[in-house]
């Protein structure tokens, strides 16, 4: 028996134009933070939600200045984006609370890396028992939360961070 899964969500993605443009490279404009899904911005980083997240809450920091190696970040951009990685994790226990997480930063193709040519640092919120069967049998990950829905749960608390 035939079964169907909805995501009318994707058929945004699937009509959308695509882009050869880095999606890191945002600029200095923040009139579509909420559009781009951007929750933080410092002076040389930022945290954004993944689009397409293997977690509720799969957030990013990447450096605005696109260097794809981490011997390429000088000693303040180590700083800035280790700084924003432990307040977004502070705040994703807050407010989703995981019992762990993944953090990670994938270099190369080789090394995993989706986007090869712009260093970004993953943050993927975990809960015993987030996996299942359906990413191994239906090639489809199951999301229990809007992707919208999380930005706004979360960006009241990133907002908090950036008027102290």
């Amino acid at each position: 028996m035939r079964k169907n899964l909805w995501a009318p969500w994707r058929m945004e993605y699937i009509l959308s134009k695509k882009t050869k443009e880095c999606i890191f490279c945002l600029g200095k404009d923040e009139t579509q933070d909420k559009t781009k899904l951007i929750l933080l911005r410092s002076s040389l980083s930022f945290v954004i939600m993944n689009r397409y997240p293997y977690n509720n809450g799969h957030l990013m920091v990447a450096p605005f200045k696109h260097l794809h190696a981490i011997e390429d970040l000088d000693g303040d951009m180590v700083l800035d984006m280790f700084m924003m990685l432990k307040k977004s994790m502070s705040i994703l226990r807050t407010c989703l609370k995981p019992e762990g997480f993944n953090v990670g930063i994938n270099m190369g193709k080789a090394g995993g890396a989706g986007i090869e040519d712009h260093l970004h640092i993953h943050i993927v919120p975990r809960w015993n028992g987030d996996t299942n069967f359906m990413p191994v049998f239906g090639d489809v990950r199951v999301m229990p939360e809007h992707l919208e829905d999380t930005y706004n749960k979360l960006l009241p608390h990133f907002k908090a961070l950036k008027d102290d």
